[in-house]
This record gives structure tokens, C-alpha cells and sequence, in this order.
């Protein structure tokens, strides 16, 4: 299990996570939304300690992220996939070199290697891409390497970072076949959006951040009947009241 421990964060004078706790039970989907900016992927970098936190804490199976050393740091990356925004595939690699990295970085053969690159593939229906570049490829193919590059690694937990930012609606819900697919094979998976129809989709739990801290956790039918405003406002993609023009500016 992920546990968010009161977590603070700031950069410089902005402060961005003000308190965040939040529990991800293993083998679910949950998914945290708000709008962009708010600090939903400072969150995952929090949990593989690609930054730190300024309070609070991030545990994973029951350690404490920041106080991890090199080697443990390490070996709990190799538990948890990311897959990124926009892929983050190398241009100048093949699929299969992409994919490839990862495993040789944990000491896999040249058998398994093969082996995991076509079972990963083969699981967000990409078969016979090996050789392709990421150049050649589709947005919405490159985010499903991605996925394919994660579960290579065959982890424990998968963190999403806007999965389906830029994708066509048809392309946005492929990807969420494959992000429920994945939590049906076993894995965790923590999904950060402000696609209200993906989340409704793919959450089994849904977490709503909103001036730093958790503003309400549910269902998805317990998000979608809520009363709280905020929350409301958020999920029906309402804006707020507009701001009183300036007094005599159009007289």
C-alpha cells in the first residue's frame, strides 16, 4: 500500500501541497483530479523520491520514501512503473530499445528480455512495433509503449501522469481499457487527471485535490453525488463566478 502522510511541498514561495494524505489500497485503481497546476504531479514524484518533501511523509509497503538510501531507492523503483505525460520515450531508440532499457538496468537475460518486450506489447495491442521509432508512431501509440515500458518491469504499482492529455476522445478511452486491464493483472495503480471521464472510468476510488490537500475521497458514485461545491464545480466543469470588471473601464 502507498500512504500519504500529511505532505507539504513548496517551491520556492509557492506553496503547493499543504498537508496531502491520502491512502492507495493495493489493487485498485485511484485516482486523484483537479485542474492543472495544483500539484498532482509533484504528488507521483513525491512517491519514487524524485523530489522530497518539506513535511509529512510518502510510505510504500510500509517504508519511508525519503529516508531510503541509494540501493533501496533504487529497488523500490523497480516496484513502481510511471508512465509519463508524453511517453517520455527516447526518439533516437527503437520500441524495443525503449522497453529494453529498464530490463537489462535489473539484471534480466537476453531471453526474458524478449520475452517481456512482447508480453508488454502484446498487452496494450501493440504487436509488431519493435523496430518502429517513437517518430512513427501515433500520440496515443506512444503513451501505450509507455504503459508496455512499465509493465515490462512487471511492478507492483503504476503511477499515471495525465494518461490521456492531448488524445482524441475514441484514442482517451483505448487508454483507459489499458489502465483497467493493467489493475485486472494484479497492479496498483494511481492515476493523476482533470479528464472527469476518464476518472470515472478507470477509478475504483477518486481523490480530489484542491489549495494543496485532499478535499474529498469516494466512489465513483459517491464523487458523483456529492454536495461539497467545490467538488461539484470540478466534476461538471463549471467555471467560477467571473471577477467584477474594473470600475469605469467601459464607460
Amino acid at each position: 500500500m502507498i500512504v500519504l502522510d500529511n505532505l507539504a511541498k513548496s517551491f520556492g514561495s509557492k506553496q503547493v501541497l499543504r498537508g496531502v494524505s491520502l491512502e492507495v489500497p493495493d489493487g485498485r485503481n485511484t485516482v486523484i483530479i483537479g485542474p492543472s497546476g495544483i500539484g498532482k504531479s509533484v504528488t507521483l514524484k513525491l512517491i519514487v523520491g524524485l523530489i522530497e518533501p518539506d513535511g509529512g511523509a510518502v510510505e510504500v509497503d510500509g517504508e519511508v520514501v525519503h529516508q531510503m538510501d541509494r540501493r533501496r531507492l533504487a529497488e523500490l523503483r523497480g516496484r513502481v512503473g510511471y508512465v509519463f505525460q508524453f511517453a517520455a520515450l527516447f526518439d533516437s531508440m527503437t520500441v524495443a530499445e525503449n522497453i529494453r532499457l529498464g530490463l537489462v538496468k535489473r539484471g534480466h537475460g537476453e531471453d526474458v528480455i524478449r520475452e517481456r518486450i512482447e508480453e508488454s506489447l502484446a498487452v496494450v495491442d501493440l504487436p509488431g512495433v519493435e523496430d518502429k521509432y517513437p517518430a512513427e508512431l501515433s500520440g496515443g501509440m506512444r503513451k501505450r509503449v509507455g504503459i508496455a515500458r512499465a509493465i515490462a518491469l512487471k511492478p507492483h504499482y503504476i503511477l499515471y501522469d495525465e494518461p490521456t492529455t492531448g488524445l482524441d476522445p475514441i484514442t482517451s478511452a483505448v487508454m483507459d481499457q489499458f489502465m483497467i486491464r493493467t489493475r485486472d493483472l494484479g497492479v496498483t495503480g494511481l492515476v493523476v487527471t482533470h479528464d472527469m471521464r476518464s476518472a470515472f472510468s478507470v477509478g475504483d476510488r477518486i481523490a480530489m485535490l484542491h489549495e494543496g490537500s485532499i478535499r474529498q475521497v469516494g466512489t465513483v458514485g459517491e464523487i458523483q453525488a456529492t454536495e461539497d461545491p467545490i467538488v461539484r464545480q470540478f466534476i461538471e466543469g463549471r467555471p467560477g463566478p467571473p471577477a467584477p470588471a474594473p470600475a469605469g473601464r467601459f464607460e
